[in-house]
C-alpha cells in the first residue's frame, strides 16, 4: 500500500513514512522507497555544490575577460556564492573531497554562463582557477 501512496502523492507518503519512524512502526516503513530518497538528498547536495560552484567560476570568468564591465553587482554574486560555499561545506563536511570532482564538474556550465553574459567565445578548455583561489573571498583574477 504504502508504494502506491508513494506512486500517487508523494508529500503523503513522506508524512506517513515520518509518522511510522518517530512511532516506531519500523516494520511498516517503504524501505525501498525511502532508502532512494534519503539517497537523494545526499545527491542534491551534490548538485547544489555544482551549481554554486559554476556560477562562482563563471562570474570570476566574466569578472577576467571583461574587465570594463565590472560592476558592485558581480562582485555582489561573488561574495554569496562564496558565502553560501562555505555554509554548505560546513553543515556538509563529508562534502569536501568532493570540491575538485565538482569543479571539474562544473566548469562547463560556468563557461556556457560566462558565453552567455559576455557574448563571447572564447574561455579556457580548463579551469584557470586553483580551488583554493575560488574560494577565497579575495581573490579576484585580473
Amino acid at each position: 500500500m504504502s508504494n502506491r501512496i508513494y506512486e500517487a502523492d508523494f508529500y503523503a507518503w513522506s508524512q506517513q513514512q515520518a509518522k511510522f519512524l518517530r512511532t516506531g512502526q519500523l516494520d511498516q516503513l517503504d524501505l525501498e522507497n525511502l532508502a532512494e530518497e534519503v539517497e537523494a538528498l545526499g545527491r542534491q547536495e551534490r548538485r547544489e555544490l555544482r551549481h554554486r560552484l559554476a556560477v562562482l567560476v563563471g562570474h570570476l570568468l566574466k569578472w577576467q575577460y571583461q574587465p570594463a564591465k565590472r560592476s558592485r553587482s558581480w562582485q555582489s554574486t561573488l561574495k554569496v556564492q562564496r558565502q553560501e560555499m562555505r555554509r554548505l561545506i560546513q553543515e556538509n563536511p563529508s562534502l569536501k573531497p568532493y570540491l575538485s570532482e565538482a569543479l571539474a564538474n562544473a566548469y562547463d556550465a560556468a563557461v556556457d554562463l560566462a558565453i552567455q553574459e559576455t557574448g563571447l567565445e572564447q574561455f579556457p578548455s580548463d579551469c584557470p582557477y586553483l580551488l583554493e583561489q575560488i574560494l577565497d573571498e579575495l581573490f579576484l583574477p585580473v
